[in-house]
């Protein structure tokens, strides 16, 4: 064929990678909201995380007293050990301080631990399954070895060790999480990763000359995104166990009012020999509503992972 006649190669516009990164991370988004409306579990979890961050919120209005503040009664008398009424809606502790308003605030620091944690953990496991399993070989390797350690290390024990060094705080107990969560959720992307760089459309990608990290964040990451939510949301009952286990250890700060801290002070007042049960009852139900909701969601997006679940 004469040049003249030749069709014209034109240079392919490449569009711009974060327009696509975002609508990607849309187009998950939406995935998972649809899951959502269609299991009562995942929509139970849903539910009872959202009520605890509107708590967690709104928590200055809606506590009644400073949740550390020692509190009397009109007659100058200690407000010590008074049960549930009008005036404290849960009573109030042996020093006289108000349990309502020391769970309210507890949310706080519940949800600030355990969404931390989780951004942490779905994140750096994310991104090292990722960065492992589309390079495999040596890399792979390290990565799976660093992996192994973290696996290795006692849960708890690990986290006051680390306390005793650095110092009680919730960034520490944070970062303490992080260090020992992050290898579940790396191991379950990397398995993923394997699958799907090996498709027709990872493979087309490479061929048009997409980048390395283009194929990685633009054309598989939206297909793990859905396992990097499941277990960011499995990872805050984690983090919030953790820290309720720490502080009622005694490990906790002293300064932040917690569950976990909650329970610990009704365990040194001796409260359930008392009968004190508005004191320690209150913050164990809340810890177990936090990581039942985390197996609600778990079990709820099953069905995106395993289709064979629908039948």
């Amino acid at each position: 064929m004469p040049a003249s006649l030749e069709p014209a190669t034109l240079p392919r516009p490449t569009p711009a990678l974060w327009p696509r990164l975002v609508r990607a991370v849309g187009r998950a988004i939406a995935r998972a909201a649809a899951q959502l409306r269609r299991d009562g579990f995942a929509l139970a979890g849903v539910t009872i995380y959202t009520v605890f961050a509107v708590v967690a919120l709104l928590a200055d209005v809606l506590a009644t007293h400073d949740p550390m503040e020692i509190l009397f009664l009109p007659t100058g008398k200690l407000a010590a050990n008074i049960r549930p009424g009008a005036d404290f809606l849960l009573g109030t502790t042996n020093l006289g301080r108000d349990i309502y308003s020391q769970l309210i605030h507890g949310t706080r620091s519940a949800l600030l631990v355990g969404l931390s944690a989780a951004v942490v953990v779905a994140s750096l496991g994310t991104v090292v399954g990722l960065v492992s399993g589309y390079f495999g070989g040596r890399i792979d390797m390290v990565m799976m070895r660093f992996a192994d350690v973290a696996l290795s290390l006692p849960f708890l024990p690990f986290v006051i060790v680390l306390i005793g060094f650095l110092g009680a705080s919730i960034n520490i107990i944070i970062m303490a999480v992080a260090l020992l969560l992050w290898p579940n959720t790396a191991r379950v992307i990397r398995s993923q990763v394997l699958s799907l760089r090996e498709r027709a459309y990872v493979e087309a990608a490479r061929v048009t000359g997409a980048s390395t990290w283009r194929i990685m964040f633009v054309h598989i990451a939206p297909n793990i995104l859905p396992l990097s939510f499941l277990y960011g949301s499995i990872a805050i009952g984690w983090a919030i166990l953790t820290e309720a286990s720490v502080s009622f250890l005694g490990f906790g700060s002293a300064n932040v009012v917690s569950w976990g801290y909650m329970l610990q002070d009704a365990f040194a007042s001796q409260a359930l020999s008392r009968g004190h049960f508005n004191w320690f009852i209150p913050p164990g139900l809340c810890i177990v509503l936090v990581v039942v909701a985390g197996f609600f969601i778990s079990r709820g997006y099953e069905e995106i992972f395993f289709p064979k679940l629908r039948d």
